[in-house]
């Protein structure tokens, strides 16, 4: 539901943030990254458009009073108000539904998914879509379609049970097309997925021009997260094929893309976008309010910041513990971040894997804290162990305190950290407990790469660098019909290569 905040003003640039799971509704790297841009640019009205779980999520943000609307539109809340088309209308839904799905599981009819979405998208603002998607008729279609010879899903036998499923996960998948799209200024997204579809469907009615910024690959993470979801081979094609083709539609409709680093480039180019729409832009952050960290602790200690998630892979971290503590006896683990609603049976198994190898009394969750720069000095050494990062917050805030870092070699993290910290390859605790104990064993060493990290934000990963460009490209945009000519970033390290987007290999 909508939730009012500052008045308009004549004049001001405008622009909706979309947002999928973060702000305003939730902290976070992502959520950090809007609140910098709001709050950096009193001179832009905002709004935003949050997608949700329930819809009864508070904001935990501090708005200021140049954002004027946050509406919230939840996927497993209530469903969107309104009522199943009937006559002509329920057959032209059915139409589009069909195509929609052919172009979802035969590779010959892809060019068959954007007109489809976007007739899907009118029937979404009149109130028709979400019923319809609930209704028999939807299941009807894709059992029919699935079944039909030629297909490659039609070779894992694909049940009614499997075609509930499918269909209930479309449906909230699509919800946001039932949220007004905005009508003038930018519509920014800060992630891909379904957050873009609203900036899609103003782009198609109203020639809002769409400016998509990925700080992760959102397809690569549906790809990870879907290798072990309990869904039978044909829901996953389905669910896939949608995220695969609505990533390449963004892609091509987007006037600038933004990634947060040059791996995220080579996924967007693999996905059909011009390499002329894309601009590299770094996170940043202001290194005065990360100041150098001062003392470490005496203890050996390891220490994490952020969010409590499979993604983050603290299994393989707590692994790597364990190795570190033969050598360290005395050493410890501080986990330093909230375990997002919904994740704690994620937190219960990484406390349950450091007791089951004998190390609970030295590895302790601590929890969200009141100044994050706390987590940063509490730790010799800074760890990152993620398996999928764009370009993470935490990485360059613990080189703005000029700790040294080791740090898994996903997303931007080599573009970040250059030579001032040691790089691993990811779910390898072997090679990340040799690079912690490498570090605990030269101070000397550990002073002079925080020293460098430190030197290294100043010099490229400015707050102030950020807000500038955006606030450069927010006025920039609305000027231009087609899409912005940009110049590509100067490489510096190569970014590794990616697969392609016609198989579900990373």
């Amino acid at each position: 539901m909508p939730v009012p905040h500052g008045a308009r003003r004549t004049g001001a640039t405008r622009v909706t943030l979309l947002t999928e799971g973060t702000y305003p509704h939730s902290h976070g790297g992502v959520s950090v990254w809007c609140d910098q841009l709001v709050q950096g640019m009193p001179d832009v009205d905002f709004d935003v458009v949050a997608v949700t779980g329930t819809g009864r999520e508070p904001v935990v943000w501090d708005l200021p009073p140049h954002v004027s609307r946050v509406l919230s539109v939840p996927m497993w809340g209530a469903p969107p108000e309104g009522r199943a088309p009937r006559g002509r209308a329920r057959n032209q839904l059915t139409g589009a539904y069909e195509q929609f799905l052919t172009a979802l599981l035969d590779p010959r009819a892809e060019d068959g998914f954007a007109p489809a979405l976007y007739a899907m998208a009118r029937a979404a603002a009149d109130g028709t879509l979400s019923p319809f998607l609930r209704a028999d008729r939807a299941i009807t279609v894709l059992t029919a379609l699935w079944n039909r010879p030629g297909l490659a899903v039609r070779e894992s036998g694909p049940t009614l049970h499997d075609a509930l499923t499918a269909t209930a996960l479309l449906e909230h998948a699509l919800r946001p097309l039932a949220a007004p799209p905005p009508e003038s200024g930018v519509a920014h997204a800060v992630s891909g997925g379904v957050a873009v579809l609203p900036g899609l469907a103003a782009l198609q009615q109203h020639g809002v021009p769409l400016l998509l910024t990925e700080h992760g690959v959102y397809l690569r993470e549906r790809y990870l997260g879907y290798r072990t979801a309990p869904y039978r081979w044909p829901v996953k094609a389905v669910v896939l094929g949608f995220f695969r083709l609505l990533a390449q539609e963004t892609y091509r409709k987007a006037a600038l893309i933004t990634p947060g680093n040059r791996y995220n480039r080579l996924w967007e180019e693999e996905g059909g976008a011009d390499p002329e729409s894309i601009r590299t832009v770094y996170n940043g952050v202001d290194p005065a309010a990360f100041p150098a960290a001062g003392p470490e602790p005496e203890a050996p200690t390891l220490s994490w910041a952020g969010r409590v998630d499979p993604i983050k892979d603290l299994e393989t971290l707590i692994r790597a513990f364990a190795l570190v503590r033969h050598r360290h006896p005395d050493a410890r683990l501080r986990l330093f971040g909230g375990t997002p609603r919904g994740g704690e049976a994620y937190r219960e198994r990484c406390e349950a894997l450091a007791a089951e190898l004998g190390h609970a009394d030295a590895v302790t969750f601590e929890g969200r804290v009141d100044d994050i720069k706390d987590a940063y000095a509490a730790g010799n050494v800074v760890m990152l162990s993620s398996i999928s990062e764009g370009f993470p917050f935490t990485l360059i805030e613990a080189m703005s305190c000029g700790r040294a870092t080791v740090s898994t070699d996903v997303g931007g993290v080599r573009e970040a950290v250059g030579d001032t910290g040691l790089v691993v390859p990811p779910r390898d605790p072997a090679a990340m407990a040799a690079a912690a104990l490498e570090l605990l064993a030269d101070p000397g060493r550990r002073r002079a790469m925080g020293e460098a990290a430190r030197l290294r934000v100043i010099e490229q990963f400015t707050l102030r660098q950020t807000i500038d460009t955006f606030r450069s490209i927010y006025r920039e945009l609305p000027t231009h019909k087609g899409k912005l000519a940009v110049m590509p970033a100067p490489v510096e390290t190569p970014a590794p290569a990616v697969s392609g987007f016609g198989s579900l290999a990373l």
